[in-house]
């Protein structure tokens, strides 16, 4: 199995384990990070221990390469395809577009903008999974993209989004190459997921040098 056929799992087992909460079969990021759980497989174990983590901390949301069986405890409250994007060789980064480091003094912005433009799940800490780099006009954060899931080896590009009235000026295809420069910089691939039936956001990444590697299942669990 690639690492990134489950990357949840691969994450939480592996570069952000300290942001799981479970520590066995099952585990899920802490819920002011991420919304993402996984279990180690597709076990009668680990199915359970995913049932019980969840009766624990709520609803989830399960991103892997196979159809998730039925989970113990929960049910599917909706189920949508998506596909996961790789970049073995990204358009470099534009040397002449300005952007600034967002952290925790940006974080109420962040959520903002994130929560107005629905990129994905974003929450209070999402933005310390990793780096995330942004773009002001007049004091006000107009467009951002950082990263998400981390992996040996392996960074998801994540939280691009721009506010309404500054689409069309390239800020989000800027915004990537920037992001996933600093990603190859440090010897890793950059990936990203998109909605499989999001034909301009996939056409988007392929432009920027990512292509298509595996079909994944989106299932968002709750428990009975």
């Amino acid at each position: 199995m690639h690492p990134l056929d489950n990357p949840a799992w691969t994450a939480l087992a592996t570069s952000q384990k300290h942001l799981a909460r479970g520590q066995g079969a099952a585990r899920r990021y802490d819920g002011d990070y991420a919304i993402f759980a996984a279990a180690e497989d597709h076990g009668d174990v680990p199915l359970a221990a995913l049932g019980a983590l969840l009766a624990a901390t709520g609803p989830a949301i399960v991103l892997e390469r196979e159809p998730l069986p039925p989970v113990p405890g929960a049910i599917v409250r909706k189920h949508r395809m998506g596909v996961q994007m790789l970049a073995e060789a990204p358009m470099p980064a534009n040397p002449d577009f300005a952007f600034e480091e967002l952290g925790d003094a940006g974080a109420a912005q962040m959520l903002a903008l994130a929560t107005l433009t629905e990129p994905g799940p974003f929450f209070a800490r999402t933005h310390r999974l990793g780096r995330f780099i942004g773009v002001r006009h007049e004091g006000r954060l107009i467009a951002m993209a950082g990263e998400r899931m981390r992996t040996p080896g392996f960074t998801e590009v994540s939280g691009v989004c721009t506010h309404p009235d500054f689409r069309g000026a390239g800020l989000a295809g800027k915004l990537m190459r920037a992001v996933a420069a600093r990603i190859v910089a440090r010897g890793e691939l950059p990936f990203l997921h998109a909605y499989a039936d999001n034909a301009s956001a996939i056409a988007l990444y392929e432009r920027l040098g990512y292509r298509y590697r595996i079909d994944v299942n989106v299932t968002v669990l709750a428990q009975v």
